[in-house]
């Protein structure tokens, strides 16, 4: 199966080697803000990379019967590498952002609340039971 990743990581490449212990599971505050489903039902990653992701996935699954451990394998690998994704993709909002502030351009309130809308459903959309 050919791979279109550059370094082979792993989800434990993720992972710090200090505490391990399980999270717990939290609900909101009362009264906090509830994300609408208009704001957790979209794709967190282009499309063109969901797509990408979704093909890479579908031929991991195809292999599992002849090779359950290397499709393990490959889909902790492939888990890693949306991980991955998805860290650039905020990166780049943070980058281009400090880049107008660096700038001395003023950043619209508009586009910070976008972009802290997008951190807290991302946030919420990862926390959700």
């Amino acid at each position: 199966m050919e791979r279109m990743v550059e370094e082979r990581l792993s989800t434990s490449d993720f992972v710090a080697t200090g505490d391990r212990r399980p999270a717990e599971k939290q609900m909101p505050p009362e009264g906090a803000p509830q994300t609408t489903s208009e704001e957790s039902s979209g794709p967190l990653l282009p499309q063109d990379s969901v797509q990408d992701l979704r093909r890479q996935w579908d031929e991991i699954q195809s292999t599992f019967v002849d090779e359950p451990r290397d499709a393990v394998k490959h889909a902790d690998e492939l888990v890693a590498n949306a991980i991955q994704r998805l860290a650039e993709s905020f990166s780049e909002q943070r980058t281009r952002l400090e880049g107008q502030w660096d700038r001395g351009d003023n950043v619209s309130t508009e586009d910070l609340r976008l972009a802290l809308r997008k951190y807290r459903t991302f946030f919420q959309r990862l926390v959700a039971v």
